[in-house]
């Protein structure tokens, strides 16, 4: 069942890609949904067999790298915190998979589409089942070409195919200190398999190692290098600025990287590695802070953005801030609690946006929105699903997983656990200040679109609705449906040894002790945030812009995303333009080819000319040229004879 679960979306990918024109679109459409309606079966049914009955195992497939003392062995390696994911992969990804029939109608290249979604997920199976480093790094790699290839799907787009470029590129950054970090595990443990370096993960606490000079805390550096790849991956706060720009890809695409893939990789691997982590308090702590900070941080932000699905990509950076501040705690299990709930609301209000889009003719502009809920008013309550899923609002599926995250950071006793409560409660305040905003100025008031696009403004086919319908249910009830086993009374069960937290951490078990107004205070946030949006956006809708002239300068800080675009191009981008110019017209036109090919060809050139010169054909020039050498060779001997 496993390996049907994984490698079943390989055979859609192979089949869509190699023969789409053979077997056509609607080919192309049933084969990958069909695999990944089997892979999801298949998935739940991995889930109920190790989550529920608590069996283990490593499946082998073959073995991949056999090379002295490296051995790498291709296995799957199934416990609670892989199942969990694979029946998230598989389940989301078949629904974005079904939606994708009715947003991608009429495009020419759906079998290329379908194709890459399929790819995409089967990467991420690869990476979330993984049993070693390496293995996890192919599926690593593998799930940031797919996001390359995806954002980019639209190649005759410039600002697609610079999106595109600019994730890889960023990503690159990331996953250099990721394969850093792998290349020191081998270093200190001499294998690359999880079972050993997990185990002697105890032995290493305290010992150092020198790295670029200097002695340093083996674990603790290793760590950090290793969240430095998660940084990129799941678009921490510095590296975070390909996410945003990866909305130029079609909707669907922004729901698999989103809520299922891509993003949530770093996530989970930082709860995979907790035997490590959980020995390096020094890169927990650093988890932490840039967690929290990228919680706050992508919050101010979402609240000025108004790009529709730019609002959303947002939210996801900040949620996935919480997810790894959870982790920081040592809550991990409250980290991948968050992650599966978020994956369902965070798909629906990606695919609710689509359908937005798709009503309004491809504009994405909230501003230019507006009266839209009673046009299209399923996608407008599935909207709302969404929203109170994401505000936390009970008994909606976030209100379990962010307030368990909230109260286990504040549980942890520790400073960077208060920094990161105290700025989850704030981001979750704008948190629903930015949902509710979105809600209004897309749904409520008077219609801002012109006359030609509120006349085309119509439901979504049933190909797109019903997946909004199963992730409503996903958004409405699987908090409720995984608290117990995930992060209630029956968690240590649940998740048996794939997650370590040392006794002296707190974790969760700590979210159980702390005072009531801890546990109210999300809540309340939420709700204040609900009700400040409703006065800025309907009951006086001139506020925002009275408030965005009165601190205008805060406004464009927001508006512009802290300038890190621009600050990273004044001190990278253009640089290596300006030294890639130089290096290509001095270093390269100049020097290179001025005296290596385009020289030699030159001189060569004019040398054949002025010989030509001398071939002109008269007789007598012939002669004169002849006796001149004649004089020249018989001077020559006689003097070389007189020496």
């Amino acid at each position: 069942m496993a390996i049907l679960a994984v490698f079943l979306p390989l055979l859609g990918a192979v089949v869509a890609g190699f023969f789409g024109r053979v077997i056509g679109d609607r080919g192309a459409q049933v084969v990958t949904c069909s695999c990944l309606g089997v892979a999801a079966i298949c998935g739940l049914l991995v889930f109920n067999d190790i989550a529920v009955w608590h069996h283990t195992a490593i499946v082998p497939v073959f073995t991949w790298i056999d090379a002295g003392q490296l051995k790498i062995a291709w296995a799957l390696k199934l416990d609670a915190l892989s199942a969990v994911m694979l029946a998230m992969v598989t389940v989301v990804s078949f629904v974005i998979h079904v939606y994708s029939i009715g947003y991608m109608a009429g495009d020419p290249s759906i079998p290329r589409f379908m194709s890459y979604l399929s790819l995409f997920t089967f990467f991420m199976l690869m990476l979330v089942t993984s049993s070693n480093f390496v293995q996890l790094f192919f599926g690593w790699e593998g799930v940031g070409l797919c996001s390359y290839l995806l954002v980019g799907f639209w190649y005759d787009r410039p600002r697609a195919n610079a999106a595109a470029i600019k994730a890889f590129v960023v990503n690159r950054i990331g996953d250099f200190g990721f394969s850093v970090g792998i290349f020191a595990v081998y270093y200190l443990f001499g294998t690359l398999d999880f079972g050993p370096v997990f185990g002697g993960a105890a032995g290493m606490a305290g010992k150092t190692m020198v790295f670029l000079g200097m002695h340093v805390d083996a674990l603790t550096v290793t760590c950090i290098l290793l969240f430095i790849g998660a940084m990129g991956k799941s678009a921490q706060i510095g590296l975070h600025v390909w996410l945003p720009d990866a909305m130029e890809g079609p909707t669907p695409v922004s729901a698999l990287i989103h809520a299922a893939t891509m993003v949530t990789a770093g996530v989970f691997m930082v709860a995979r590695l907790s035997p490590m982590f959980e020995y390096a308090p020094i890169a927990l702590n650093t988890v932490t802070v840039v967690g929290g900070t990228t919680a706050l941080f992508a919050a101010t932000v979402g609240i000025a953005q108004n790009d529709i699905k730019r609002v959303i990509a947002y939210s996801t950076c900040s949620q996935l801030g919480y997810m790894f501040f959870a982790a920081g705690v040592s809550a991990y299990q409250a980290s991948i609690f968050h992650l599966m709930t978020h994956a369902f609301f965070k798909a629906l209000l990606f695919l609710s946006a689509g359908s937005v889009i798709h009503a309004m003719s491809g504009e994405q502009d909230m501003r230019k929105m507006g009266g839209l809920g009673r046009l299209i008013p399923i996608t407008y309550v599935v909207m709302w699903i969404g929203s109170l899923a994401l505000a936390g609002i009970p008994p909606f599926a976030g209100y379990f997983s962010k307030d368990m995250i909230l109260e286990a950071a504040y549980a942890s006793g520790s400073e960077v656990g208060e920094y990161a409560f105290v700025l989850g409660c704030f981001a979750a305040f704008l948190t629903a200040l930015y949902s509710w905003r979105l809600l209004f100025l897309t749904f409520h008031g008077e219609p801002r679109a012109d006359h030609e696009t509120l006349h085309h403004v119509h439901e979504s086919p049933k190909v797109m609705l019903i997946p909004l319908y199963v992730l409503s249910a996903g958004a409405l009830v699987m908090g409720a449906l995984g608290y117990h086993w995930l992060v209630g009374a029956g968690a240590k069960e649940f998740w048996g040894n794939a997650i370590v937290v040392l006794p002296q951490h707190a974790g969760i078990a700590g979210a159980e002790r702390v005072p009531v107004w801890v546990s109210t205070l999300p809540l309340v946030a939420g709700l204040i945030g609900i009700a400040v949006a409703w006065y800025a956006y309907i009951r006086r809708p001139s506020v925002p812009g009275e408030t965005a002239r009165a601190f205008e300068p805060i406004y464009l800080f927001l508006l512009n995303k802290w300038y890190f675009d621009e600050i990273y191009n004044f001190i990278f981008v253009r640089p290596a333009f300006w030294v890639a110019r130089l290096l290509w017209r001095r270093g390269d036109g100049t020097v290179i080819d001025g005296f290596g090919p385009d020289g030699v060809s030159e001189v060569t050139g004019d040398l054949s000319v002025r010989a030509s010169r001398l071939q002109s054909g008269y007789v007598f020039q012939y002669a004169f040229a002849m006796v001149i050498g004649v004089a020249i060779f018989v001077s020559w001997f006689l003097f070389w004879r007189s020496t």
